[in-house]
């Protein structure tokens, strides 16, 4: 297994570096973040499914989180076209969304009368831009594009989207278009592929993981894939590099610049089996059997880590939202629906963490 299609097999040894933080920053991103958002300062509790699955039946785990939620036609109410972002960070199974996540989801919004896509950006698969333990950045569409489909077909979205009559969209090239994002930490405007402006509600469908760079991988961080490669490089390298120049935490900048532009306004966290350690590839399995969602990417985002085991303060990018004036800041201001914390929560092995620029130079100069 490697190592976020990153670092090869280099061992991580170093720790985080501690990173000034500019207050400028957060003043000029508070009041923007907080309406992108759409939920900083109601009085409402935000609400979080917790679901136990049971006899590994994930799709009725999925609509029960769903209706716990209040049903999907309450969390898509006035929303028409919607796009489902699953976490296919590399061709690997043990990696990524399982199918039957996106299944349960697609057919439930289909029943609802909704468009529905799924879209993704890989980072890396072997015999494209990764090979013999090096990988390789690239923008160009003619690795790219044959790549995403090779992932796609190795972990069943293929077949499962043509048998649910779903497209495809491969956010690595094509049409692509820009978008503002106002005060952003990075950037002013992001290139993204045109479906995303699009559509009406963007659904963040990852799987439960740790994450060396961002200590966890969950809904928020799940929209870097739509970072398009032809854009940003394989593995989003220019992207990060980019971010370590203003001093991103933890990717928490580039993360959050893509959440500002693109809110996902549902989260689906696919618990049924999650990885620990040294995610978001070279980690070990962990079998949880959860679903969790919310409607609110922080929240539902900040009780998976709570679950996890993760205090938010080791979360940069929960950290610098909650700076910004997202809300919730405590998982005490969420209203939990299905399993009580206490009852499902486990100590994930953690993470050894490490900063983009103590890594970038492990691979990169090479390019295909």
């Amino acid at each position: 297994m490697i190592l976020l299609y990153l670092v090869g097999n280099k061992s991580i040894q170093m720790a985080q570096k501690s990173i000034s933080r500019r207050d400028f920053v957060v003043t000029s991103f508070v009041g923007t973040l907080a309406f992108t958002v759409g939920c900083s300062f109601k009085d409402a509790k935000p609400v979080v499914s917790v679901v136990k699955i049971k006899n590994d039946n994930i799709g009725y785990a999925v609509e029960k989180a769903i209706d716990l939620l209040g049903g999907i036609n309450e969390v898509t109410m006035d929303k028409h076209r919607i796009m489902l972002k699953p976490n296919l960070v590399s061709p690997d199974p043990a990696s990524t969304t399982k199918p039957e996540v996106i299944k349960a989801l697609g057919l439930l919004m289909k029943k609802a009368g909704k468009e529905v896509s799924i879209g993704e950006g890989s980072a890396a698969a072997p015999g494209f831009n990764f090979a013999n333990g090096e990988i390789f950045h690239t923008t160009k569409p003619e690795v790219l594009d044959p790549m995403q489909q090779y992932v796609f077909d190795q972990l069943g979205y293929t077949e499962l989207a043509e048998s649910m009559n779903i497209p495809l969209i491969n956010l690595h090239s094509g049409d692509l278009v820009e978008v503002e994002v106002p005060d952003g930490f990075v950037f002013d405007k992001i290139t993204v592929h045109k479906s995303l402006t699009d559509i009406d509600l963007l659904c963040s469908v990852p799987m439960m993981k740790t994450h060396v760079l961002a200590t966890v991988t969950l809904g928020m961080k799940n929209l870097i894939g739509l970072y398009p490669g032809s854009v940003y490089c394989s593995v989003r390298s220019c992207l990060h590099t980019t971010a370590s120049e203003k001093e991103s935490p933890g990717i928490a900048f580039e993360i959050l610049d893509m959440v500002k532009a693109f809110t996902p306004g549902l989260v689906v966290i696919d618990g049924s089996t999650a990885m620990e350690g040294n995610g978001p590839s070279d980690g070990d399995l962990v079998k949880t059997d959860l679903i969790i969602a919310g409607t609110n990417p922080l929240a539902t985002d900040m009780v998976a880590a709570h679950i996890m085991g993760f205090d938010k303060t080791e979360v940069p990018t929960f950290t610098w939202a909650i700076k910004s004036g997202m809300r919730p800041s405590t998982v005490s201001e969420i209203e939990i629906r299905g399993e009580r914390l206490e009852d499902v929560q486990q100590k994930f092995k953690k993470p050894e963490i490490v900063a983009w620029n103590d890594i970038k130079s492990w691979y990169g100069v090479n390019e295909v």
